[in-house]
């Protein structure tokens, strides 16, 4: 069989030399022959298809660790070299999400023309109640959920001190409250406090075999008199309300979510599946951080629902839909949903806040 020089392998392939060296350093395409006193590399012919293979997989922005996968798998296991490209570009479909819903922020943040963020601002306000329960299996309650006139939060923790943890991630949030925030530095702030957050749940999560598995869910949203910003990790939900249709608006950072957006799993079958509630972001030492931040323009007559998934696991969407549609009441809206959930078993604990948003007089 006729070998390749590097140069007539690089045409055929559409690869540069330059690349196919760096391929061959990495040992990702190895060329059929090197020549002990040169060092000139010549390929074969049936190397081309790997090659070509390789070409459109650093096409698609896929790293060279993860091609070096890939082409291993290709060898004897097509099938599964499709489902890793297919798992690869839905994980390239959700970071292009997150950073479409970033510009949405950024977008919407720099053309705000309000230089105050006072609530008394605009001619919308919000009535709003919380309410956490620990359930019916669990010994204590780790969640805990707030709601006030700027911030409405849940977040859900695990571990030995998951409940420290949680309250700790919701309290470094709580200035919010009061703290004059002007426009140009809403987005700093946002940021700013998923840092204090961070750094609190760090600290109750201490060292030692007190911090293995500590950590917790973080789902808040700020009111600024117009929107509402959402920062979320995690598993906790928000849902809205709105011209009598629910939708959620956060997406559950799982494995198990994960699963679904890669085609890997139907979303029947992760409702059952025994590792549903294992997370793949939230607060907490050896995690991954990365919150989704993202602004809702408010409408006279929403309903936000946050949970915890004690409440979104356990008690239908449906249930959930019609329990806020019927109840008027924020109060006596939490108490219901926390009542339905205790209803189906109560197997976890179980928070939520409803916030309503209302059109002032003038």
């Amino acid at each position: 069989m006729e070998l390749l020089t590097i140069g007539a392998f690089a045409k055929a392939s559409r690869l540069s030399p330059k690349a196919l060296r760096l391929y061959d350093e990495l040992g990702l395409l190895t060329p059929a022959r090197v020549d002990p006193v040169t060092g000139y590399r010549r390929y074969a012919p049936d190397q081309l298809d790997q090659a070509r293979l390789v070409a459109w997989l650093r096409r698609l922005g896929m790293p060279l660790a993860r091609i070096r996968h890939v082409c291993a798998l290709e060898a004897g296991q097509a099938g599964q070299a499709g489902q890793e490209i297919r798992a690869f570009w839905a994980q390239v479909e959700a970071d292009t999400a997150a950073r479409r819903d970033l510009a949405t922020f950024l977008i919407d943040h720099l053309s705000r023309k309000d230089p105050s963020m006072s609530p008394t601002a605009k001619s919308l306000g919000i009535r709003y109640a919380a309410l956490s329960d620990t359930g019916l299996v669990r010994e204590s309650n780790q969640d805990t959920a707030y709601a006030g006139p700027r911030l409405l939060a849940v977040a859900d923790g695990c571990g030995s001190q998951g409940a420290p943890a949680s309250a700790a991630a919701i309290d470094a949030l709580k200035h919010l409250e009061t703290d004059s925030i002007p426009a140009g530095n809403f987005l700093n702030v946002l940021e700013d406090v998923v840092e204090q957050a961070k750094q609190a749940v760090h600290d109750v999560a201490g060292t030692g075999s007190a911090s293995e598995g500590t950590g917790t869910t973080l789902t808040a949203m700020l009111w600024t008199g117009s929107q509402l910003a959402l920062v979320h990790i995690g598993d906790s939900r928000v849902y809205l309300l709105r011209g009598g249709e629910l939708f959620q608006i956060t997406h559950d950072h799982t494995m198990v979510q994960s699963m679904v957006d890669e085609g890997r799993l139907s979303p029947e079958e992760a409702a059952s599946h025994p590792q549903r509630s294992l997370l793949v972001r939230a607060l907490g030492p050896g995690a991954d951080t990365n919150p989704d931040m993202r602004l809702h323009d408010a409408q006279g007559e929403d309903r936000y629902l946050l949970c915890s998934d004690g409440l979104s696991t356990v008690v239908p969407t449906q249930d959930i839909h019609r329990a806020l549609s019927e109840i008027s009441e924020p109060e006596q809206a939490v108490r219901e949903l926390i009542a339905l959930a205790n209803a189906s078993g109560g197997p976890d604990n179980v928070s939520c806040v409803v916030a309503d948003v209302l059109e002032l007089q003038q």
